[in-house]
């Protein structure tokens, strides 16, 4: 059997990095981790080859040398994927579909000859004992969740790692929270399952001797789900591993707030290479977080609780959302002082969405407040439901928090806040990155030359270089990030779902009549 895998493009997204992958000569920040660990699922006599969109293009000849064609992909990533299924049946070739965007919206697909959804180390196995037979069904399922102790190491040989900014690992699935507007749960369940810390050496160890040195991301939704594995197995090996080998990686993940009331488990996660923690403060308005049901963030000195995890060594990047019925018309204004007066730099600032699988969809269904699907991205203007607040304005106060904290001056002024925070406990030596040197310069010619913003690079440049020259490396990779960050903000602005287009506006209108 010969099988393609390929994965969708994903459209140029805050969390794409498109304009800053140009600095570092890469092609796109992570590896499709899902489809690598599928393959090693497959048949190991059976011929694989992957196609990565964000790559590279898929060919005729990619098509017609494969018998089938597995995608995998995330809602984002939906008209990309449209794209190949109907490439694919042009072509005459079997289709194998899975991953987020099939499982939550599986009805949207019937032209996909086989749906294999949900947790594919249980659902993959029965449609590969079917396929054999000549017997395979349309569609998979599985009421169960996964044992991750039965995961294999994803299939790294079908990739080219140099075209990837970042390589990445899952140790662990579900959510101990169930925010209203997030899928977590219903994709993986509220009991965190992870793999054993075997597992995670080995995975760490396969990509060392694949020569990958520098950032790996560990996908997991919230690492830290389960503390008291973390603290008592799981962190300690890692440590112990990194020690060995020199640090040859540093890590980043995604976490809840509730990271910052656990001093033991900061100060491990940066002893085992840990520098950067994603987490989704939303906003800083109380009863926004009451009404979405994050309880994790509630009651809590958020400001206090983001210092006090840049401070033990960890940078915080953090999502926020306007759009919840309990925002205020102030929702903006505060958001943007909180975002400048913590030093996250990496704000990403989206709208609410009401994502198929949620609870926020279903309420907005019962409410007949739904006026579609959405995207899957909450950063473009694409509201999904009628709000509370009125329309025009919730776009144009989220458009001018995009103005304003990624505004040069803005923006500078939180790389600094966040520099004097940060303490970095500097484990092992410095790693130059390959293309790092060729991104230093591109930096001073796009952003300290010919930029707007070039005032600001070498205030921020020279303030480094004097008063923090251990994060200089850093304070140029911000900067870059800041170039990204500036290019999708006013793609944003530019669109025109407000903007002389009255689709919406027809569809809040019928949807009150």
């Amino acid at each position: 059997m010969k099988i393609l895998l390929v994965y969708p493009n994903y459209p140029d997204t805050f969390w794409s990095f498109r304009h800053a992958m140009k600095f570092i000569g890469r092609k796109a920040s992570f590896p499709p981790l899902g489809l690598l660990t599928v393959a090693a699922m497959l048949p190991p006599e059976w011929e694989k080859r992957l196609v990565d969109l964000n790559v590279r293009l898929l060919s005729d000849e990619d098509l017609e040398w494969a018998d089938y064609v597995f995608i995998s992909a995330m809602t984002i990533q939906r008209k990309s994927a449209q794209e190949v299924i109907a490439r694919c049946r042009q072509g005459g070739v079997k289709t194998v579909a899975g991953g987020p965007l099939f499982t939550a919206c599986h009805d949207d697909f019937s032209d996909v000859d086989h749906l294999v959804l949900g947790e594919a180390e249980l659902t993959l196995p029965p449609f590969l004992t079917d396929l054999r037979t000549g017997e395979a069904r349309h569609l998979y399922v599985d009421d169960h969740w996964a044992d991750l102790t039965n995961t294999p190491i994803p299939l790294w040989d079908l990739i080219d790692v140099r075209n990837y900014a970042a390589m990445n690992i899952q140790y662990c699935r579900g959510c101990p929270f169930d925010c209203e507007f997030c899928d977590i749960t219903a994709l993986f369940g509220r009991k965190p399952r992870s793999k054993t810390r075997g597992q995670l050496i080995a995975e760490l160890n396969s990509l060392y001797i694949r020569g990958w040195r520098g950032a790996i991301f560990f996908v997991d939704d919230n690492f830290i789900g389960d503390k008291g594995k973390l603290k008592r197995e799981v962190l300690p090996a890692m440590i112990d591993w990194m020690a060995q080998k020199e640090y040859p990686f540093y890590f980043y993940t995604e976490a809840s707030i509730d990271l910052a009331d656990d001093p033991p488990l900061m100060e491990l996660m940066v002893r085992a290479g840990f520098e950067e923690v994603f987490i989704g403060i939303e906003t800083p308005y109380e009863e926004s977080h009451a009404e979405s049901g994050k309880v994790q963030n509630r009651n809590r000195d958020l400001l206090a609780s983001v210092k006090c995890i840049q401070r033990a060594g960890l940078q915080v990047h953090g999502g926020f959302i306007v759009g919840f019925d309990s925002d205020p018309p102030s929702i903006f204004d505060k958001q943007i002082l909180f975002i400048q007066e913590s030093g996250i730099v990496t704000a990403m600032v989206g709208l609410l969405s009401a994502i198929r699988g949620t609870r926020l969809h279903q309420r907005m269904a019962q409410e007949g407040r739904l006026l579609g699907e959405g995207t899957g991205s909450n950063t473009v203007v694409d509201l999904n439901f009628i709000p509370r607040m009125d329309p025009n304005a919730l776009i144009g106060g989220y458009r001018s928090i995009l103005d304003t904290i990624y505004s040069p001056k803005n923006y500078y002024e939180r790389v600094i806040r966040l520099l004097r925070e940060y303490r970095p406990l500097h484990l092992g030596k410095f790693h130059l990155q390959p293309g790092y040197v060729g991104a230093l310069f591109k930096s001073i010619l796009f952003l300290g030359v010919i930029g707007r913003e070039r005032f600001h690079f070498w205030k921020l440049f020279f303030w480094s270089l004097a008063k923090r020259p251990r994060l200089f490396p850093l304070a140029i990779t911000y900067a870059v990030y800041g170039f990204h960050f500036r290019k999708v903000a006013e793609k944003i602005r530019r669109s025109g779902m407000f903007d002389g287009n009255e689709t919406w506006h027809e569809n809040v209108s019928s949807e009150g009549s």
